[in-house]
């Protein structure tokens, strides 16, 4: 009985008090309709103006926004970006409210906090809340393009005291955190450019200007600089020159340089060019854009290109003397003018020349150069550009200087330095009695790395160790064999060469001492002619 009568007291107790604050509410629903009604415009404004003085003074807080968009008002903030991040990654235990989604370049399930939520975050001992929020639709409408009151954006709250910690150091570590996430989480890309196209795809924003140039899959090859069949010292040097390249951002600028390096790889095919370029994206964690320069039309489309990249990124150009024919460009110049002396033309010649030239991009060398050495060349940075090539001395000496390829790498046929590590990892072999008669061989033998490789991978299940270096063996011998034969051959065309050589010069010289005779004879005989 007793129980019953404390609820009903209680229950009496918490109507008064909502009749007490329903009638309050009403009394300044009404208030403020009679100040809206009978007070004058500008004194509502000066009333106004000093409210928010009154508030802003004992307001102990601050709130800075960060918006989803911001300048054009469709590329999305990077700031916004790497908030978004760290708060999924450091906030969502605490929070009550989340949401689960996927991202296309992130490996799991991302939960993230809802809208209209608030988080609360440390940084030195100070205690700091994050909410994010969203304007809500204020009229139904279709637009490809998003509205103002579409956009999202997160507050940070703070008090007043902590202005000068948050601002100079607590925003930049958000920022700095949520980039290194982003880069940990996402899978990377690997791009290559449409043929023909003006618009971005991978690191293009999807609409807009820079829209449809590149194409993207997910990069997943698995080289790695300790799998790379590379002299150890070598691999070691150029391991070092990119990690210290990803983290010299201030260095750069200190000596007034774009934020970028450039490899030059050269040396016959299957001696390990296309993996190092791979090891190094796994290295450094970078996309990899890789550029097609015969499907680029103009120098103008390069241009936009490279604009369309992304930061912390390799891009790729092999076989660029295959490319285009920056190279042959002087001797096509004195094919026309030698064709320009001639009588006639042959029209099968012209119409093969008129197909060559339609086949041809029309970036010229001087285009190449702007664009990966000039003003355009430092949006974005954290970039290295790589080269490839298979014949490095038909390439112009201005596209390969030191400053635009810093590293020039060469790839030789296979050692026996790059033979241990294949057959660690095709065999699990360290050392082997064979072993011995390998290092001669490849000594006196050239073989890529890619070729020792096949003879080494495992092909069927009753293959093993002996069996693949024998196999090895056999392919080294019979290399050996072919090219002491070629040798031969070489000689023999050489020796058959200077021996015909030498009998036309010796049937020169007689031809031309039978001539000096009957000269001199001529000479007499005409002597006396005149004597008689």
């Amino acid at each position: 009985m007793v129980e019953v009568t404390q609820t009903e007291k209680v229950v009496a107790s918490l109507a008064a008090m909502a009749t007490q604050t329903g009638k309050a509410a009403a009394g300044l629903t009404v208030v403020f309709a009679m100040f809206q009604n009978y007070f004058p415009c500008e004194l509502r404004v000066l009333i106004m103006e000093c409210y928010d003085k009154f508030v802003n003074f004992v307001y102990p807080y601050i709130q800075i926004t960060f918006p989803e968009f911001q300048g054009d008002g469709f590329r999305r903030s990077k700031a916004y970006s790497a908030i978004e991040r760290y708060l999924n990654t450091n906030s969502t235990k605490q929070a009550k409210r989340l949401q689960a989604y996927v991202v296309d370049d992130c490996d799991a399930v991302v939960l993230s906090v809802t809208n209209n939520e608030e988080v609360a975050d440390e940084f030195k001992g100070i205690k700091l809340w994050w909410t994010s929020r969203e304007h809500s639709p204020t009229k139904q409408s279709i637009s490809l393009w998003p509205r103002k009151d579409e956009k999202k954006y997160f507050r940070l709250t703070f008090y007043r005291k902590h202005r000068h910690l948050v601002t100079t150091e607590y925003i930049k570590h958000v920022l700095d955190q949520g980039k290194a996430i982003t880069v940990q989480e996402r899978r990377r890309k690997l791009c290559t450019n449409k043929a023909g196209t003006a618009g971005g795809g991978c690191g293009g924003g999807g609409y807009g200007f820079g829209a449809g140039l590149w194409s993207e899959v997910v990069f997943e090859h698995p080289a790695t600089f300790p799998t790379l069949a590379m002299d150890p010292v070598r691999k070691q040097r150029i391991v070092n020159d990119l990690l210290y390249f990803s983290k010299s951002e201030e260095y750069y600028k200190k000596v007034g340089k774009a934020w970028k390096r450039g490899y030059l790889l050269y040396g016959p095919p299957g001696t390990g060019k296309s993996t190092l370029i791979a090891a190094m994206a796994n290295l450094l964690q970078y996309d990899v854009y890789d550029l097609e320069l015969t499907a680029v039309d103009n120098n103008t489309e390069l241009r936009k290109l490279l604009i369309n990249t992304t930061s912390k990124s390799i891009i790729v150009i092999e076989d660029i003397d295959c490319s285009i024919d920056v190279t042959a460009k002087r001797e096509d110049d004195d094919d026309d003018k030698e064709e320009d002396k001639g009588a006639a033309k042959d029209p099968v010649n012209e119409e093969k020349k008129k197909k060559k030239k339609k086949k041809r991009s029309n970036v010229t060398l001087s285009g190449l150069l702007n664009t990966i050495d000039g003003l355009w060349s430092a949006c974005p940075g954290e970039r290295i550009i790589v080269f490839t090539t298979n014949h490095v001395e038909k390439l112009d000496k201005a596209l390969i200087r030191r400053g635009r390829m810093d590293e020039h790498i060469e790839f030789s046929y296979c050692g026996f330095e790059a033979f241990k590590i294949l057959a660690k990892n095709y065999l699990d072999t360290d050392s082997h009695e064979l072993f011995a008669k390998i290092r001669q061989l490849l000594k006196e033998t050239e073989m890529t790395p890619a070729d020792v490789a096949d003879k080494l991978m495992l092909k069927s299940d009753v293959e093993d160790a002996d069996t693949n270096l024998l196999r090895l063996i056999k392919a080294l011998e019979e290399a050996k064999e072919k090219a002491r034969q070629k040798a031969e051959e070489e000689d023999k065309n050489k020796a058959e060469k200077e021996e015909q050589e030498k009998k036309v010069a010796e049937e020169k010289a007689r031809n031309g001492s039978t001539g000096d005779q009957s000269l001199d004879n001529g000479v007499k005989e005409n002597g006396q002619t005149i004597k008689l």
